[in-house]
């Protein structure tokens, strides 16, 4: 008994974005500059997906937050550290070419009464113009940021962005945003009010939880007037506290502190355990944790009373950590005001597929042989799913992301590329995916030639679990196949129909060439030199011919 399987034309699959011919690639900078610290973040621009590439990062702890006591005007020694800090931005965005510079002020600036007087020196200082933004308009661009990072799917997320001065609570499913707010609670204003004690005594930690559920009360309640009653929304953390301690927590439970913290979870319970033993340390032993800077020591139980009043309040249970927040939010802005976006939901909707892409094309991959590749292992996949394997659509994802930068190791040797694709896909900054699941991708392009995944390797040992190494082990096998459809890199391949016999435990390929005086020699020799992998995961015997 032979089961067919419906051969499907490439055409009728998902349409993945096409190849595409660079045009003009801009260079911008984006400046933060906040209560506690000043940023900024230097991007290439490629106007063809759009997406853009980060390429350099600066950060001076300023604390423009630390105003005088009496008046709340931003103190000298606070505004010339700024202004330090904001020359070295601009010697390093000449140094890059930057085309242009956007600076934005939050927090500490709009509040202090000679605010307007800090922007008015700056400009007349360095020449660089600084934009006054509001308290929802930071919260607006902070979900811009956060949209070019996180798939949303259409699903409600809740974002907490914890600053030096305020703290924003957005919620929003990837299309405008449904709310807005920004409250007076930061981690550097809080422990300027609050804390006085070393280590922070009881009644003092009684009283700053006690304000700050007191200030975010409303606005929580206010955003749970936006959801519908069966909505249960994700909870996304943003910006420096949030990504502290989630790193402190990461550090801790995985015994070494992680590259990226994008898509590390924290869960509510760890968070308070967390929060009560800093709350017990003194700052030089705050200072002695993994993952803990000497400035951020400083702040950090504040500001994790503010994570933990308001994921307490949300009655969610975890967040996930978010790499991108305000900066890069200011870009997105200025890339939808220069009509670089034309469609802000569609923009959101293919964050993993347009990553894939930005980053095959910085690595120089050839595009065009890459999508066929990619075709040809999904077409695989999803002939093959419900038979040889129950993987599910999240896994095909992986594998296309996979197959579309399997050869980006070109760009460093053609020697051992494989095993610079891994390097550069794991340390790429690919976007919408989990820590673990760019783990993932780099092992499948890892693995998409020579021999199968060893446990002697360090990339294969880096895998969480038994099942992400069982994704890897499968499809990769799918993988290699793929890349002998299209040995000469060619085309010459059109598609393929499988056919499977469940009795024999046999996969037969029927090859159908793209033109009728085709052999495809080289590719069939090809399939047979890779099947073995193929046929040890799924036990079949694989038998590929040519359809003429």
């Amino acid at each position: 008994m032979v089961t067919q399987i419906n051969s499907q034309d490439p055409s009728s699959l998902q349409q993945w974005p096409s190849a595409l011919q660079p045009r003009e690639v801009k260079t911008l900078a984006a400046i933060d500059i906040g209560t506690n610290s000043i940023h900024m973040v230097v991007v290439k621009i490629n106007p063809d997906l759009p997406a853009f590439d980060i390429v350099d990062a600066e950060k001076s702890t300023v604390r423009l937050g630390e105003r005088c006591p009496d008046t709340g005007n931003l103190t000298p020694e606070a505004t010339v550290r700024a202004i330090s800090a904001l020359r070295r931005c601009q010697e390093i965005a000449r140094g890059l070419d930057v085309n242009h510079v956007i600076a934005v002020a939050t927090s500490a600036v709009r509040e202090a009464p000679n605010g307007s007087t800090f922007i008015q020196a700056v400009e007349k200082e360095l020449g660089l113009k600084i934009n006054l933004i509001s308290g929802p308009e930071e919260a607006r661009r902070i979900y811009l940021g956060v949209l070019s990072g996180v798939e949303f799917d259409h699903k409600p997320h809740v974002i907490v962005d914890i600053g030096g001065g305020s703290t924003e609570i957005i919620l929003g499913d990837g299309r405008e945003p449904r709310y807005l707010s920004s409250t007076k609670v930061g981690a550097v204003r809080l422990t300027e009010d609050f804390l006085t004690t070393d280590p922070i005594s009881k009644h003092e930690f009684e009283c700053l939880q006690a304000y700050v559920r007191g200030k975010l009360e409303w606005p929580v309640e206010e955003l749970r007037s936006h959801l519908s009653p069966n909505e249960q929304p994700q909870l996304i953390g943003t910006s420096g506290t949030i990504e502290s301690l989630i790193k402190i927590h990461a550090c801790e439970t995985l015994g070494a502190c992680p590259t990226s913290l994008h898509g590390h979870i924290l869960s509510l319970e760890d968070l308070q355990k967390l929060t009560h033993r800093l709350r017990k340390l003194s700052y030089d032993e705050r200072c002695k944790i993994a993952g803990m800077s000497e400035r951020r020591a400083e702040i950090i139980v504040a500001g994790a009373v503010v994570l933990q009043e308001a994921m307490s309040l949300l009655g969610i249970d975890s967040i996930t950590a978010c790499g991108r927040a305000l900066r890069e939010g200011v870009i997105v802005d200025w890339m939808l005001t220069h009509g670089l976006i034309e469609d802000r939901l569609r923009y959101q909707g293919s964050i993993r597929q347009r990553s894939a892409l930005n980053l095959a094309q910085k690595y120089g991959v050839d595009l065009e042989a890459a999508q066929r590749i990619a075709q040809f292992a999904v077409s695989l996949f999803e002939q093959t799913q419900g038979i040889l394997h129950q993987w599910t659509d999240v896994e095909r994802e992986l594998l296309w992301a996979a197959a579309i930068l399997h050869n980006a190791g070109h760009f460093v040797s053609h020697s051992a590329h494989h095993k610079h694709s891994y390097y550069l896909i794991r340390h790429g900054g690919l976007l919408g995916y989990t820590d673990p699941e760019v783990e993932i991708v780099a092992n499948l392009a890892r693995y998409h030639r020579k021999g199968p995944p060893k446990k002697r390797h360090q990339n294969y040992q880096n895998l969480a679990n038994e099942t992400q190494r069982q994704i890897v082990n499968q499809l990769s096998a799918i993988l290699k196949l793929a890349v002998g459809l299209d040995r000469r890199q060619s085309g010459a391949v059109a598609t393929f129909r499988c056919d499977y016999d469940p009795e024999q435990k046999t996969l037969n390929l029927h090859v159908q060439p793209s033109r009728p005086d085709e052999d495809c020699a080289l590719e069939l020799w090809s399939l047979t030199y890779k099947k073995q992998c193929f046929e040890t995961e799924f036990d079949v015997q694989l038998d590929a011919q040519l359809d003429p």
